[in-house]
């Protein structure tokens, strides 16, 4: 029986290394590709900053609505069910600029990224950790997370590394390839889990004991069950002020969201407004940021969790944090930015603790609620931070100039 759950977990984690592979393999060009359609042959651009906040903000909105629901449907329908949606819609910007760079296929891309990023990047997420809590028992949970993290994280690495040694064009036709044999490796071989139906299988029963005969007359009718609609806010929120546990994770979430999507807004247009960063350059500075963080997913978090607890390893992991963003604000070099970006070892564990943290506190068919909850709370802050933080690096990058 272990050995079916490892190697239903092993489909899984494939399929999350295709996905991640196609998803990040954008990121070290997509800066260049954005600044060279608004912007061309200038090194800072306001108007690619204002658009990529407004991108990550309306997608943050989306995905505060949408990413609970589609956890909660999956409690009933499925993980697999609802995982084929983040898997499919994924690949369609790719496909945009896999064909042409130009300004209009750029806002082509941009428009349908901001509406596709609202279904994908958070559910993504959202329904394998609630795969893997379907799969794991308690104990193993907190490692188990850490290590699905890690092979995203692989993915990541892998992406950064094609895009270094690829052109742009190239990188982005590499990555709607990989981006469609994750969907189609998905379908293929991931299986469906116990707990994700349950609910469903439930409903079946019921219905099937509703169409038996009655044994006699008298027998009172049989009621049909409750119908289980998605959470609206209300419950939502019911279900997180329902512990303290719940409470804090919420707090630490929204706040651990805010500064990091701010950092990721800001990080790359402040490098080239700087420092003058090429797509290399970004490349560069992400594999070490995909190499420090798969290691730690991969092999700290399995081996500190068990001994520390996930809560004193959050503990330790906000504090990397924090040390990660301070280094990026004071760089007075070039190199320093890759300086910072090894203190991911410890801050890239936050995510992964506090989900297993709030897995252990709710039964199989709620899983894929929870999760959805907490995405939802990081995409909240998602919303928000852009408002806060992009005046902040449009002022910063003109200063320097």
């Amino acid at each position: 029986m272990k050995e079916l759950a490892a190697a239903e977990l092993g489909h899984l984690l494939v399929f999350a290394f295709l996905f991640c592979v196609g998803a990040f393999m954008a990121a070290p060009v997509i800066t260049d590709v954005t600044m060279a359609a608004l912007c061309p042959g200038q090194d800072q651009c306001s108007l690619a900053i204002y658009l990529t906040g407004l991108q990550q903000a309306v997608t943050a909105l989306g995905a505060l609505v949408v990413t609970p629901v589609v956890g909660n449907l999956s409690d009933r329908y499925g993980r697999k069910a609802l995982l084929a949606l983040p898997a499919t819609v994924s690949i369609v910007p790719l496909a945009i600029l896999a064909f042409n760079q130009a300004k209009a296929y750029f806002y082509a891309y941009y428009v349908a990224k901001m509406l596709t990023s609202m279904v994908s990047e958070g559910t993504m997420m959202c329904l394998s950790l609630a795969y893997v809590a379907d799969k794991v028992p308690e104990a193993g949970r907190g490692a188990a997370f850490g290590v699905f993290s890690g092979v995203c994280t692989a993915g990541f690495v892998a992406g950064t590394i094609a895009a270094r040694f690829l052109s742009v064009s190239s990188t982005f036709q590499v990555a709607t390839l990989a981006a469609v044999a994750a969907a189609v490796y998905m379908r293929a071989f991931v299986r469906e889990t116990v707990g994700g139906a349950s609910l469903l299988r439930d409903e079946e029963a019921s219905r099937r004991l509703l169409c038996a005969p009655s044994s006699s007359a008298d027998e009172a009718s049989p009621r049909l069950p409750p119908l289980r609609k998605a959470p609206s806010l209300p419950e939502m929120a019911a279900l997180l002020t329902s512990s303290s546990t719940f409470k804090r994770a919420a707090v630490v979430t929204f706040f651990h969201a805010l500064g990091e999507t701010g950092l990721q807004t800001a990080l790359l247009y402040f490098l080239k407004a700087q420092f003058h960063y090429t797509k290399n350059q970004y490349a560069n500075l992400l594999l070490i940021i995909g190499v420090t963080g798969s290691f730690s997913q991969l092999t700290v978090m399995p081996l500190l969790a068990p001994k520390l607890g996930e809560q004193r390893l959050l503990i330790v992991a906000l504090l990397g944090s924090c040390v990660h963003g301070f280094l990026y604000s004071i760089a007075w070099s070039f190199w320093v930015p890759y300086l910072a970006a090894s203190c991911v070892i410890l801050s890239i564990l936050v995510g992964p603790c506090i989900r297993s943290i709030v897995s252990k506190k709710v039964g199989p068919s709620e899983q894929g609620m929870v999760q959805g909850c907490i995405t939802g709370i990081s995409s909240t802050a998602s919303v928000i931070s852009p408002l806060v933080f992009t005046p902040l690096t449009v002022g910063s990058t003109n200063t320097e100039h």
